[in-house]
């Protein structure tokens, strides 16, 4: 899935119950994360056990909902704090592929700030 640079990913590190469809995860995106769910961002959630994993984003005229549930293991998020996180495309794909993300060291790297308009 090629990502737009424009697109923002965010990590709900709360557990989530896997029942919850748009009208919920919308909700947990406004409360926890404090972001609008219609922005177009992809917003991803974890239950507890860790083994299944929701992102939901607006898509332009609706909701859409990407599900994956493993058979064995389970989905590591880095080490974070308790409020929601900001990722990358390449942290979003280490986490689907099952990569321990604790485990990993990046190097220091150049980026340029998003300038507010």
């Amino acid at each position: 899935m090629l990502i737009p640079g424009s697109v923002r990913m965010f990590l709900c590190t709360r557990p989530v119950d896997m029942r919850f469809g748009p009208d919920g995860l919308s909700g947990m995106v406004r409360a926890f994360i404090g972001e609008d769910p219609t922005s177009g961002h992809i917003f991803v959630f974890k239950n507890k056990r860790g083994d299944r994993l929701k992102l939901l984003y607006w898509d332009r005229d609706g909701w859409a909902i990407w599900y994956k549930r493993l058979e064995a293991g389970t989905f590591r998020f880095p080490p974070l704090g308790e409020g929601p996180a900001e990722i990358d495309q390449r942290t979003l794909t280490m986490i689907l592929q099952g990569i321990d993300l604790s485990r990993i060291r990046r190097r220091k790297r150049y980026s340029r700030k998003a300038v507010s308009a």
